[in-house]
C-alpha cells in the first residue's frame, strides 16, 4: 500500500516542475477565452469603425460598378482599377484586422503569459501516434472537449437562428433598399449577431478558464517519489555532498596547519586543546586565531609548532576560553585582551632572550581569564 501511495500523484507541482513545463512550451490555455477575446474585440472594432467601413465599401462598390468602354479594352487600365478597388477594400477592413491580430496574440498571453519555447514547435512524432490519439479521444480531456464542442454548437446555432428569425423581414427587404441603407442595415444585423455570440461565448469562457487551470495543475501533480527525487537533484546527492564537505574540511585543515609555523605562540591545555595566535602591529587590531584544534588536531598543532620553533605556553583556562569563543581567522574577544597581552609580552621577552641571551623570562601563571569565558570554570 505504501508503494502504491508513492506512485499516486498527490503532491502539488513544485516551482521547478512548473518552470520545466514552461520551458517545454506547456502553459495553461483556453480556446474559449481566445475565441471570446477575438470576437468581442472584433465586434468592438466593427462598431467603432462601422461608418468608416461603410463609406469605403460604398465607394469601392460604386467605383467597381462603373466601367467605361475604353477601360474594358485596356488591360493596364483594368489592372489599375483592380488595384484601386483592392486598396479601398483593404483600407476599409484594416482597423478591424489590426484589432483582431492584437486579440489573437492577447488571448494566449492573458492566461499563460509570454513564453518563448522552441520545444513546443520541434517535431514530435508521438503526436501522430494513432494509439496515443485514440487514448486522447477517449480520455477525460476528450470527453470535456466533446461537451464543450456540443455546447458551442448549440449556442452558436441557437443565437444564429434567433437572429435570423428576429430579423427575417429586414433581411428579405434588403433587396429593395438603396445601397447605403442596405449596407447599414446589414452591418447592424451582423453587429447584433456578433455581440450576442460574443456574450454567449463569454459565459463558456468563464466556465472553461477555471477548468483549464485546474486541469493544467492536475496534470503537473507529482508523486511523493518524484518530490523526493527532485529535492535530491536540487540539494545534491547526500553522499556527494558529504564527500564535498569532507574535502572542504580537509582543505581548511591544511590551510590552518600551514599557518601554524607563522604563528607567534600556541596556547595549550596542555593536551586536549591547542590554539595558535598571531599578531602583526599596524595590520591587526588584536591578536588573531590562525589555528585551533582538540585532541588529535591539537597534538598535530603542537608537533608542528615544535618543529618550527613556535613557543608553546601551557595555560589551560586561556586555551579553553580561546577554543570555545573564537573561530579561525577571528580576533580574540575583548574580555581576553589582558590575558593574551601577558602571553604576547612573554613571547616577545622569550624571543629577545633567545636572540640576545640574558635572564629567561618568567612563565606567566594565573592569567586573568573571566570565569564566564572558561567552560570548565562556568560548570558548577
Amino acid at each position: 500500500m505504501a508503494e502504491e501511495s508513492d506512485l499516486e500523484k498527490t503532491e502539488s507541482a513544485s516551482p521547478r516542475r512548473l518552470e520545466q513545463a514552461r520551458e517545454e512550451g506547456n502553459v495553461p490555455q483556453s480556446r474559449e477565452l481566445q475565441t471570446f477575446l477575438v470576437l468581442i474585440l472584433g465586434v468592438g472594432s466593427l462598431w467603432l469603425t462601422s461608418q468608416w467601413m461603410v463609406s469605403h465599401v460604398v465607394h469601392a462598390v460604386r467605383d467597381g460598378l462603373v466601367l467605361e468602354r475604353r477601360d474594358a479594352l485596356d488591360p493596364a487600365a483594368m489592372l489599375h482599377a483592380l488595384g484601386n478597388l483592392s486598396s479601398d477594400g483593404l483600407l476599409a477592413i484594416a482597423p478591424m484586422m489590426v484589432v483582431l491580430m492584437i486579440a489573437a496574440v492577447a488571448g494566449p498571453l492573458s492566461l499563460g503569459g509570454f513564453n518563448l519555447s522552441t520545444k513546443a514547435i520541434s517535431p514530435d512524432f508521438g503526436r501522430i501516434n494513432p494509439l496515443q490519439g485514440i487514448k486522447r479521444v477517449f480520455s477525460m480531456h476528450g470527453l470535456a472537449e466533446l461537451i464543450k464542442g456540443v455546447l458551442k454548437t448549440l449556442v452558436i446555432g441557437s443565437v444564429s437562428a434567433w437572429v435570423i428569425w428576429r430579423n427575417h423581414d429586414d433581411l428579405m427587404g434588403l433587396m429593395s433598399m438603396p445601397l447605403d441603407a442596405g449596407l447599414a442595415r446589414t452591418g447592424k444585423v451582423i453587429l447584433t449577431a456578433a455581440l450576442l455570440l460574443a456574450s454567449s461565448l463569454g459565459l463558456l469562457a468563464l466556465l472553461d478558464v477555471p477548468f483549464q487551470l485546474w486541469r493544467y495543475y492536475e496534470q503537473l501533480k507529482m508523486t511523493k517519489e518524484e518530490v523526493k527525487q527532485e529535492s535530491k537533484e536540487q540539494e545534491g546527492n547526500p553522499q556527494i555532498k558529504g564527500r564535498i564537505r569532507a574535502r572542504q574540511r580537509e582543505m581548511a585543515r591544511r590551510r590552518m596547519m600551514d599557518a601554524v609555523p607563522k604563528a607567534d605562540v600556541v596556547v595549550t591545555n596542555p593536551t586536549h586543546y591547542a590554539v595558535a595566535l598571531k599578531y602583526e602591529a599596524g595590520k591587526m587590531g588584536a591578536p588573531t586565531v590562525v589555528a585551533k584544534g582538540a585532541d588529535l588536531v591539537a597534538a598535530n598543532i603542537r608537533k608542528l609548532a615544535q618543529e618550527n620553533k613556535v613557543p608553546l605556553l601551557e595555560a589551560p583556562p586561556l586555551a579553553r576560553a580561546l577554543f570555545r569563543h573564537t573561530e579561525i581567522g577571528e580576533q580574540i574577544p575583548a574580555a581576553l585582551y589582558t590575558a593574551v597581552a601577558e602571553v604576547m609580552a612573554y613571547v616577545y621577552q622569550l624571543n629577545e632572550f633567545i636572540a640576545r641571551g640574558g635572564l629567561p623570562p618568567e612563565t606567566p601563571h594565573d592569567l586573568p581569564v573571566p570565569a564566564d569565558m572558561d567552560p570548565h570554570a562556568a560548570t558548577p
